[in-house]
């Protein structure tokens, strides 16, 4: 496909035109996707939210990325609770590097929970699986998913609220650019933060 045909496909009309499209799909389907992202993370969580908060304007837009991206985590904890019990994962889990990150998950609950689901771009499906794994209380998980995803998913979805204003005003476009590497720079920060903290965790034993 030419830059030029692409360039034609992503006009301002035929991107509200998609939206409206999307729309017409109904609120089901805006928080089926965010849903299904939580099974399969190499889907564009970010699109989804901005493709609702755009199509069903910012408030009704984020609460349905809202309920669909925390069900969907909530699922797949559960689900790796249950497959916990089987023999392949309870050899996985005696294995030593997954037995000390289950550990430190466990030690520090919530709080480094909360700072990963509150940023985009950092591995929380991963997360959601290690965290249904191991042995931490399945509400502090819940209360994790549902302040950290409730931060992350409101930034994102203010700041492309307006994709016509986005294309139509380069200082805003500029204004939103910089705000999103931010949010991937403190994002990427504080996984590192969290890996050298279990680094750490792991010395000490």
């Amino acid at each position: 496909m030419s830059p030029e045909t692409l360039q034609e496909f992503f006009t301002l009309e035929q991107l509200m035109e998609l939206f409206e499209t999307y729309r017409s799909f109904g609120p089901f389907f805006a928080i089926l996707l965010p849903l299904v992202e939580a099974f399969f993370p190499f889907l564009p969580l970010v699109v989804f939210i901005v493709a609702n908060a755009n199509s069903f304007g910012l408030w009704l837009g984020f609460f349905l990325s809202w309920i669909g991206a925390c069900l969907g985590a909530i699922i797949v904890f559960i689900i790796m609770r249950k497959l916990g019990k089987l023999k392949f994962f309870q050899r996985l889990r005696e294995k030593n590097a997954i037995k000390k990150l289950l550990t430190w998950i466990e030690r520090r609950g919530f709080s480094p929970l909360f700072l990963i689901f509150c940023f985009p771009f950092t591995p929380s499906s991963a997360i959601n699986v290690v965290a249904g794994l191991s042995r931490i209380n399945i509400w502090q998980f819940i209360l994790a998913v549902l302040s950290g995803k409730l931060v992350m998913i409101f930034m994102v979805s203010f700041i492309g609220q307006d994709i016509r204003a986005l294309l139509t005003q380069p200082i805003r476009s500029i204004i939103a650019g910089i705000v999103i590497f931010l949010l991937w720079f403190v994002g990427k920060k504080v996984e590192k933060r969290l890996n050298v903290a279990m680094t750490v965790k792991k010395s000490d034993h």
